[in-house]
């Protein structure tokens, strides 16, 4: 696994593009559920109450949606903070890459009815933007 941190770069795009691709995973989940759900177009003049009513892998992939959306402002402020408090830059990247990772587990682990794992990524995922507070705070002293 080494391997792969040793292939992210220390510039703050790497930061950026994971806060962009944290931001749309919320949405790629929400459109899975409506296509696991069979989301037709006149479903899309009351689209909450459509999905509302999905069960099995649709209502879960929705639920990945929702909790993806609860956790995105944490994250995306982990990372600014960090980012202004000079943590390390190649330390924020490994931290926010792993939370990107983490989440699109999450979201599979979620879709496809592991709980138990999906709370173990949910905790590790959580993990990583703590650590990005946690080190701000170190730094600010």
């Amino acid at each position: 696994m080494s391997w792969f941190f040793a292939l992210i770069p220390d510039t703050a795009n790497v930061a950026i593009w994971s806060m962009m691709i944290a931001s749309v995973l919320p949405l790629l989940f929400a459109i899975l559920a409506k296509v696991l759900g069979g989301f037709g177009v006149a479903d899309n003049s009351h689209p909450r109450d459509v999905v509302a009513k999905y069960t099995g892998r649709a209502a879960r992939a929705n639920a990945a949606q929702q909790n993806s959306y609860e956790s995105l402002p944490i994250f995306l402020a982990s990372v600014i903070v960090a980012m202004l408090f000079f943590v390390p830059q190649v330390v924020i990247n490994y931290l926010a890459v792993m939370y990107v990772m983490l989440r699109v587990i999450y979201g599979i682990a979620y879709i496809v009815n592991l709980p138990t794992l999906r709370s173990i990524i949910w905790t590790l995922s959580m993990a990583c933007c703590f650590m990005l507070f946690y080190l701000a705070i170190k730094m600010a002293f």
